[in-house]
């Protein structure tokens, strides 16, 4: 069961990460038409932050995830 989350979670943040990758493509940065009814809306910082924040976040657990794997499994040949 545990090994399904752990897989859910990691497309859950692939998900995510194109999400943040993509919303500055998506929206006209310099048109705030594109993006005033967005959520976080009306400002620019508000829209990329709750577009790319859980992004950078996903990112962030995943590195942390998968260098903590790395380090318990070199333990282990020891």
């Amino acid at each position: 069961m545990r090994k399904i989350l752990q897989v859910l979670g990691f497309i859950v943040g692939a998900y995510l990460i194109v999400r943040a990758v993509a919303e500055p493509f998506v929206i006209d940065l310099s048109d705030p038409a594109t993006y005033r009814n967005d959520w976080g809306g009306p400002g620019l910082a508000g829209v990329l932050a709750v577009h790319c924040g859980p992004g950078l976040v996903a990112a962030a657990l995943m590195a942390w995830a998968l260098m903590r794997r790395r380090s318990r499994s070199r333990g282990q040949g020891r």
